[in-house]
């Protein structure tokens, strides 16, 4: 952490310690190295070959393959774009570490992907190593300018969410960074190039973005830079239109031979603050230089015979799934959270957490302790458990909420586990969709609109109550999240990796994803295309889903469970969308049983068995194998 994890002679030496161990196999790749000269392409500045001929494919088919499962007993990466997790796969087959893919894979997202996430933005990594069982939590949380305060927007609250004002300090560079120089095994300039070639030589538009871009057209054609890559001459792209964002390419090219010092206290970082600010906001390069990522040991959450591994405050997924959980283990039945009646009791333990996740904020600012050792306390989820009943609900008021619901939105989530078992699972944004609707010209990156999750006093919400103030702005502040990114573990072996994106959706997506495979037993493209239900607390609604995917497949809740739920009080609502979940499980059915006593593993023994992966195919994600 801090200044000196960016310094440029730190991350000399060790490209060096990399380029050395390179050269000592260049006999062996000698044949490659010259067909990649005659192709024209420097040593310094090469894509593998095989990622040059996998990214190919994808500049010219019009057609990109959606959702769907693969297996492996190697390494898989699942992410919300096809190129990408394939991306993710090249970098783990050229011997890379799980976070050496997780750097490639969160860069080609940031390209092909920029309303949801980029280097514009922030996330927060999980990062599970088998070589020492120790699992980190990297915060790479957006923060608040120095120049920021609690009424910033009191006088236009549209700031808050629209326009270079409300940009906190981009954190995914630096996390992306800090998690490299404890894991990586490659160069984290290599890392970069197939980003850096999409970006300059064109990517097809998904549909997913295509969506996105005709839903925001206003804002897209009424801004320079995000109208020069994605409305060029006027005209908004379709779905199966190349893409350029050149500037973004020349941006990731800097910090890719400079280091992320480029963008934190170098030209790339000038560049951005000077359109920041030349569109309105408030970032300088002193916000940059002294933006720090926060690593601590992951939050761990033991319920239903699992151990699930997540993000501490100011994430609120981690805290929220353990008091969801924790209220259904209280049941003392395996069948607690099977059927309808199952799913009624989570829809009311969901509500009881989101009035409480609202005493959360930024640790660093606010004592939050009695609210975290609630939410992880059995006993806790117990009483609240007393207070539902499976013949009914209640009115938002009997779950005694006292704060407004953050609200926050986008977000792009991808898992990773490779040949070793370490797992990665990440989640990053830009908040809204396009983030702020600004584009800085001059680098090509798309700024967020994070100030939008803190609480501000004179704020007026939809569900007309006071605002927390857990979760004001202060400069340098974090502010609270719903980004839930986990890692699950049974009996110390990794069983699974999780996370999702889609905002306030997130952490009831994650917990169904979760429940349908561990607890309820489906196979694992089932638990995450399963119809799904949300909640706000206010109104008094459940969200279910109706809707056709990407790929053209329907989901809808089943009749007759809403039939039931109406019979309880709940009154629903079809929603045509939700939350995107990636998911990768492990499977030791068919594990060799070597080095095991009486039939569980050795102390300290990490067990290879079948990996599946799922990308959501409400997206039009694909995982990939190795």
């Amino acid at each position: 952490m801090g200044q000196q994890r960016l310094d440029s002679q730190l991350l000399g030496t060790r490209q060096d310690s990399f380029l050395r161990r390179w050269w000592a196999r260049a006999l062996c790749l000698l044949l490659g190295l010259i067909i990649l000269a005659f192709a024209g392409l420097t040593v310094t500045d090469r894509l593998d070959y095989g990622m040059v001929i996998s990214l190919s494919k994808y500049k010219h088919d019009k057609k990109i393959p959606n959702g769907e499962v693969v297996e492996s007993d190697k390494a898989v990466v699942a992410a919300d774009d096809a190129r990408c997790s394939e991306i993710g796969v090249l970098v783990l087959r050229q011997g890379g570490h799980a976070v050496d893919s997780a750097v490639a894979t969160a860069l080609c997202l940031g390209v092909v992907n920029p309303m949801a996430s980029g280097i514009g933005g922030g996330g927060f990594m999980v990062v599970r190593s088998s070589a020492t069982s120790q699992t980190l939590a990297f915060d790479m949380r957006e923060t608040a300018p120095l120049a920021s305060s609690q009424n910033m927007y009191a006088n236009n609250p549209d700031t808050k969410s629209l326009g270079a004002l409300s940009l906190g300090v981009p954190g995914e560079l630096a996390g992306l960074f800090e998690a490299w120089l404890k894991y990586g095994r490659l160069p984290w300039k290599t890392l970069f190039q197939p980003a850096i070639k999409l970006a300059r030589e064109g990517f097809v538009i998904a549909p997913y973005l295509a969506n996105a871009i005709h839903g925001h057209a206003d804002s897209i054609t009424s801004d320079p830079g995000l109208q020069k890559v994605y409305a060029p001459n006027g005209i908004v792209l379709e779905a199966g239109d190349l893409c350029y964002n050149k500037e973004l390419a020349n941006s990731l090219k800097t910090i890719a031979e400079q280091g992320p010092q480029a963008f934190y206290s170098g030209e790339v970082g000038e560049k951005f603050v000077k359109d920041v600010r030349n569109a309105g906001g408030i970032l300088t390069m002193e916000d940059l230089k002294s933006y720090k990522v926060e690593v601590t040991e992951a939050l761990a959450v033991n319920a239903m015979g699992y151990t699930i591994l997540g993000m501490p405050p100011p994430s609120s997924g981690t805290l929220g799934i353990s008091l969801v959980l924790n209220i259904l283990d209280s049941y003392a039945s395996s069948n607690a959270a099977k059927g309808t009646l199952g799913l009624h009791r989570l829809i009311e333990a969901l509500k009881h957490m989101f009035a409480f996740r609202m005493n959360l904020g930024d640790p660093d600012f606010v004592n939050i302790s009695k609210t975290v050792s609630d939410m992880l306390s059995p006993s806790f989820a117990k009483n609240i458990q007393q207070r539902i009943f499976d013949n009914t609900t209640f009115p938002s008021e009997y779950y005694m909420h006292r704060w407004s619901q953050l609200r926050d939105h986008g977000t792009s989530h991808f898992c990773i586990v490779d040949a070793e078992r370490n797992a990665v699972s990440m989640t990053t944004t830009v908040n809204y969709s396009f983030g702020a609707k600004v584009l800085s010209p001059a680098t090509g990156i798309v700024l967020n609109n994070e100030m939008d999750d803190f609480s501000t006093p004179t704020e007026i919400s939809n569900d007309h109550l006071p605002p927390s103030p857990s979760n004001f702005i202060e400069p340098n502040k974090r502010p609270l999240s719903s980004m839930t990114p986990i890692i699950v573990l049974k009996d110390n072996q990794l069983a699974g990796v999780i996370g999702g994106s889609g905002g306030l959706y997130i952490i009831p997506a994650v917990l169904q994803v979760f429940l349908n495979y561990f607890i309820l037993g489906m196979e694992p493209l089932a638990a995450v295309q399963s119809p799904r239900i949300y909640h706000k607390l206010i109104p008094n609604v459940v969200l279910y889903e109706d809707w056709n995917c990407i790929d053209g497949e329907h989901i809808e809740l089943a009749y007759e469970t809403r039939k039931y739920l109406e019979e309880r009080g709940h009154e629903l609502e079809a929603k045509s969308g939700g939350a995107i979940c990636q998911l990768v499980v492990q499977d030791f059915q068919n594990t060799n049983a070597i080095g095991r006593k009486n039939g569980k593993a050795a102390k300290d023994q990490v067990l290879h068995g079948i990996l599946t992966a799922v990308s959501d195919p409400r997206k039009d994600g694909k995982p990939a194998a190795l």
